[in-house]
């Protein structure tokens, strides 16, 4: 296995681990799992911010279901299902049939719309052995899914939102640009080819009117609508399918949605499926193979790690570690009898970007000495370093 393969930097970092008592399953250990919660935190924050709700529907439903929204015809053979007796069910593989449930718990006015719901939406897909590669093709992930209720006129103006959401998202995340793909109807759909035509008129217009120019990706749709695949490019110059936002005219229909209009007549939403990130696992993976491992100050699972020069100010770095785990920055504490350039050694291959060395100067002064991954060093007062750390350590949204 390459040494900047994800499953191998996972190894090396104590990340996560996978066993074939739970094939194509992740055990996340604690250096990883703290890496999971800043993405998923970050995104939350993102998606409020940008208008959507936060819902939980249900991990297993009827078979029933899944057969209405077209799903089984689709995917039953790769969904994990069973029987209770006569009924038959199934874990979910996506979200979608789940939020419109949601949606249709109450009479929708034109005036609730655009009505936008997002989810940590744990999914379970039945992949063919021999497709398992590490976190980038698991059974079981999380998808930051979110679907968006609207009328046809909003559809641009969504559109328009996503894409501005993805540009700030990807620039954190160190990826300034990004590559975009017009998928077009498969040869295995759901609707008529005048509803086809309609979505990807529309979808286009409004993928132009967002200064978009997408490559066209012809029949790589969805079974139930055209999308947008938002594709990023890794240091390898490897390009990676992240983002996706879909438009869709057929599961409303399908599962029954509605809402009433300005004339108090019954209408159908337009429903569309969006994701930034589409499995937090795969991207976890893009992100460690992008950055070989060394993730950035504000991404890494500790951040910094406080070194004690001598045994003397073991309890001077334990004040430091503290102050800094005060202010929410994710710290370690080495007061091992190792030299100090062992200590360096260790923090760099545990992939912690930061080591602030304290020894007998600092202690007296109440100083730290800041020595960063790419050889920048700098001596400030506690509090300060605090402070002057803070924009690359935590990323305001």
């Amino acid at each position: 296995m390459d040494i900047d393969d994800h499953r191998a930097i996972g190894n090396r970092l104590d990340l996560f681990h996978q066993q074939e008592e739970g094939p194509g399953m992740v055990f996340w250990h604690p250096r990883g799992y703290a890496i999971y919660r800043v993405i998923e935190d970050y995104i939350r924050r993102r998606m409020r911010r940008a208008g959507f709700r936060e819902i939980k529907t249900p991990q297993l439903l009827a078979r029933s279901l899944w057969e209405a929204s077209g799903h089984w015809e689709k995917f039953g053979e790769n969904m994990f299902s069973f029987a209770d007796g006569e009924r038959a069910f199934a874990l979910k593989p996506m979200s979608c049939p789940g939020h419109l449930q949601v949606f249709n718990k109450r009479t929708r006015s034109y005036r609730d719309l655009p009505l936008r719901y997002c989810e940590f939406g744990a999914c379970h897909r039945n992949e063919a052995s021999g497709a398992l590669h590490g976190l980038m093709r698991t059974r079981a992930f999380v998808q930051d899914d979110a679907h968006i209720f609207c009328t046809e006129e909003q559809i641009e103006g969504e559109v328009r939102r996503f894409c501005e959401l993805l540009r700030a998202v990807y620039a954190d995340f160190g990826f300034p640009d990004f590559i975009v793909g017009f998928s077009t109807r498969p040869s295995v759909r759901a609707g008529s080819d005048e509803l086809w035509d309609h979505a990807e008129a529309v979808l286009a217009a409004a993928a132009r009117a967002a200064g978009l120019a997408p490559r066209l990706q012809a029949g790589d749709g969805t079974f139930y609508g055209p999308k947008l695949e938002f594709i990023l490019r890794d240091r390898q110059g490897r390009e990676w399918q992240c983002g996706t936002i879909q438009l869709d005219f057929v599961l409303p229909e399908r599962l029954g949605a509605e809402y009433v209009d300005a004339d108090n007549r019954r209408r159908r939403p337009a429903m569309m499926h969006q994701a930034v990130f589409g499995s937090i696992e795969r991207f976890l993976a893009m992100l460690l193979e992008h950055h070989g491992g060394d993730l950035p100050l504000w991404l890494a699972p500790e951040q910094l790690v406080v070194a004690s020069i001598g045994e003397a100010q073991a309890a001077y770095a334990q004040r430091v570690a503290d102050d800094f785990a005060k202010a929410e920055y994710r710290v370690a504490v080495d007061v091992r009898p190792e030299r100090l350039p062992r200590k360096i050694v260790d923090a760099r291959e545990s992939g912690i970007p930061l080591l602030i060395a304290v020894g007998a100067r600092e202690a007296k002064s109440e100083t730290v000495s800041l020595r960063h991954r790419d050889g920048r060093q700098s001596t400030l007062g506690l509090a300060e370093a605090i402070e002057v750390l803070r924009p690359d350590a935590f990323r305001a949204v």
